[in-house]
């Protein structure tokens, strides 16, 4: 059973809510990417490249409650927006919640060790378990890659649905006088 706001959500609003869902995960990605840039192309040493905001502010990218806050974000909104899609779009946005859930366990585990100052895996610094293989900003950069795509694929079929699916569909995100099958009333 799906709650009111969630359904409203996933009616009336579903369509802003995945515009504001979409310019958050841009936003992050951005964070990555300049940092990728600053490590790779600029030779920053890893500690000094903290993408844009942790430029600003330091702190920020040694927070662990700031990536975890992050990964918590992205979980409950692809959890919630869930409900709003149907068939093929359904499917891949489930792929990168499922993706996101162990994201977000990881991104737990290093939010526990920084809280209990004690690093697992016998690490000198809180360590995830992907990490004890790939580097920190290596991993992230996968992570985000991997939740990131299932997700976009997602909302391109959630836009463009088939006959089926658009029988289906009870958002507002499909604008169905475009769409091919709908005969405008």
């Amino acid at each position: 059973m799906v709650v009111a706001p969630v359904r409203t959500l996933n009616h009336a609003y579903h369509r802003a809510a995945l515009g504001g869902f979409l310019a958050i995960t841009l936003a992050h990605w951005a964070e990555h990417l300049v940092q990728a840039y600053q490590i790779w192309v600029l030779g920053w040493a890893r500690p000094q490249a903290r993408g844009v905001l942790g430029q600003f502010l330091p702190w920020l990218v040694t927070s662990e409650w700031m990536h975890y806050g992050y990964a918590l974000v992205m979980l409950v909104g692809l959890f919630l927006l869930r409900p709003g899609f149907v068939g093929r779009a359904r499917t891949w946005w489930t792929v990168a919640l499922v993706i996101q859930f162990w994201h977000h366990i990881e991104h737990f585990l290093l939010l526990l060790q920084a809280q209990l100052h004690t690093n697992f895996f016998g690490a000198a610094v809180p360590t995830s378990v992907l990490q004890l293989i790939y580097p920190r900003v290596e991993l992230h950069l996968f992570y985000n890659s991997v939740v990131f795509l299932p997700m976009i694929i997602g909302m391109y079929l959630h836009l463009r649905p088939n006959d089926r699916e658009l029988e289906q569909t009870h958002c507002n995100c499909v604008q169905t006088q475009s769409h091919p099958s709908v005969v405008a009333a």
